[in-house]
């Protein structure tokens, strides 16, 4: 049987989920190898010690190969630096002579083994979930739902499938290549990360599944069409099908809004919520300061403004004149920044 490479992208501030998705990918698919792509660094004090995590194994962002690293991760936020080297390490994944790999987010839960997934990738080359698998009826779920997918991506890239065959490495180094020029939420100028990219897919590439099972990345904002249910027996389903598994977003605001919108008054949805948080705090990475990230700080310790990232990416002299835009101190892009704003 080919070995199926699984890996997410984080940084150590979603350590817990990391370690909620490693736990339950063990326990459904035990033959898969979990890879963990890391975009930080250790806090002070904090020791991350691999053989006591549900990780096989750490591809630190500096282990990737990105030319100029400090020059281009300093473009961007932490959501959009841990994925933007998705399609980079995606591509190192093959390279290294994997023949099927699947990234999954790190706020995703599995619930189900992903054999399909398995045979799928015999003869697909790239897998793809919808946001959305029918149309909505009503007003508000169109605004939410359809008219949010045409701005975001009609495809949730919380979940991308990829063989090792030609087609799909051409799919990699094209998503790759993408992603290090272009991985930014910018929506007004159609740009929502790695997402609306893959709309592109399936016309510039051949053997393209788009995966239309609805137990296959169930989300707040598809639930007004695959409503939770829970047998007798323990078995969830997800518009009776059986869930794979779940993308728990934004658990603690945004997406509880829309469970609550599109729950159809059920409340089997809100026991997975609840379930999902006490497995987080289960988790919770001591010694890592709340909403850590290494890279959002000049090395004075002062945040690091999204103006200031901004007017970086946006220059192509500053880069040239600040290769190192984390620095501090004298001749420093922030100093240069700071005094801009006097002047």
């Amino acid at each position: 049987m080919t070995k199926i490479h699984c890996f997410t992208s984080a940084s150590f501030s979603y350590l817990d989920r990391v370690r909620v998705l490693g736990e339950t990918l063990r326990r459904h698919n035990p033959d898969w190898e979990f890879t963990f792509c890391l975009s930080d660094i250790e806090p002070k004090g904090f020791v991350f010690n691999l053989e006591e995590e549900p990780i096989d194994s750490v591809v630190r962002i500096e282990e990737l190969g990105i030319p100029l690293l400090d020059s281009w991760m300093f473009e961007h936020d932490i959501v959009e630096l841990c994925t933007a080297v998705k399609g980079k390490m995606l591509c190192r994944l093959l390279e290294q002579g994997a023949e099927k790999v699947v990234y999954i987010d790190p706020d995703i839960a599995v619930f189900s083994d992903l054999s399909d997934i398995d045979r799928a990738l015999d003869t697909h080359d790239v897998i793809l979930t919808p946001h959305q698998l029918y149309p909505d009826s009503t007003e508000e779920a169109i605004r939410d739902n359809e008219i949010g997918s045409l701005k975001f991506g009609i495809y949730n890239l919380g979940f991308v499938a990829v063989s090792g065959r030609a087609e799909g490495y051409r799919f990699a180094k094209w998503w790759r290549d993408r992603l290090l020029s272009f991985c930014f939420d910018d929506v007004p100028n159609g740009l929502f990360t790695d997402q609306k990219w893959c709309d592109h897919v399936p016309a510039f590439f051949e053997n393209v599944m788009i995966l239309r099972d609805p137990g296959y990345n169930v989300a707040s904002w598809n639930l007004s069409q695959r409503p939770i249910a829970i047998d007798s027996d323990g078995i969830i389903r997800a518009a009776n099908s059986i869930l794979k598994f779940f993308h728990f977003t934004k658990v603690t605001w945004a997406g509880e809004v829309m469970l609550e919108r599109y729950c159809g008054n059920r409340v089997e949805v809100f026991e997975l919520m609840y379930w999902y948080r006490a497995q987080l705090a289960r988790n919770a990475p001591k010694g890592v300061p709340d909403r850590w990230w290494a890279f959002g700080r000049y090395e004075n310790g002062n945040p690091i403004p999204k103006h200031h990232r901004l007017a970086y990416r946006q220059d192509r002299a500053l880069q040239r004149q600040f290769p190192n835009p984390f620095s501090s101190g004298s001749h420093s892009f922030e100093q240069f920044m700071e005094q801009r704003k006097i002047s």
